[in-house]
């Protein structure tokens, strides 16, 4: 059955209805919510159900400063990447979030010589860290300035996924051609296939 929402501190039935499960509590016969979330109703073989109150865990994660998030560049220009965040560390998000990396926020050194263009194309999948939330537009800033983040997959003109052979490059294995990027140093625990 499709789970309902319910709030923290809902009568959800007679304890002679039901047992008690995750999430719940018993006070005067009935069975109360202990938090806010999903009423989950499992019969069981001994008779009763049980009914418990399952947090919806995936709409409470929002990505948090210095998380690692997964994103997709979708646009750029000369003073920053529009990405949509896809990831807060391994976990997938259900909604997305926007984010931007500024040219000051790409790279650790050298900021004033970084160039956007340079270092992210639309589509790419960039790991990033989270520094601000941002403003009302839900707009989280992020940072590439770390080794280990950056350009983790892109794709070459081809249409073939590029292997990165420098801190800023990367080869089309098809034809050969080279691209500029800023290129994640790929911790393997961060790898999203």
């Amino acid at each position: 059955q499709p789970l309902s929402p319910c709030p923290l501190g809902e009568r959800l039935c007679s304890a002679e209805e039901a047992t008690a499960g995750s999430g719940t509590y018993t006070r005067h016969g009935f069975i109360f919510s202990s938090l806010a979330g999903c009423l989950e109703k499992r019969s069981e073989d001994s008779g009763l159900p049980v009914v418990s109150v399952v947090r919806d865990a995936e709409s409470q994660l929002l990505p948090d400063v210095g998380a690692m998030v997964t994103c997709k560049v979708c646009s750029i220009n000369s003073r920053f990447a529009k990405v949509h965040i896809l990831y807060v560390g391994s976990t997938p998000l259900k909604s997305t979030f926007r984010g931007t990396i500024r040219r000051e926020d790409i790279r650790a050194t050298e900021k004033d010589k970084v160039e956007v263009y340079k270092s992210f194309r639309p589509g790419d999948i960039v790991l990033a860290k989270v520094i601000s939330l941002g403003d009302a537009q839900s707009n989280y800033l992020l940072s590439t300035a770390e080794n280990e983040l950056g350009v983790v997959v892109a794709r070459s003109e081809a249409g073939v996924q590029m292997v990165p052979i420098s801190w800023c490059e990367m080869q089309c294995p098809r034809t050969h051609t080279k691209d500029f990027r800023k290129v994640a140093r790929v911790q393997p625990q961060f790898l999203q296939t």
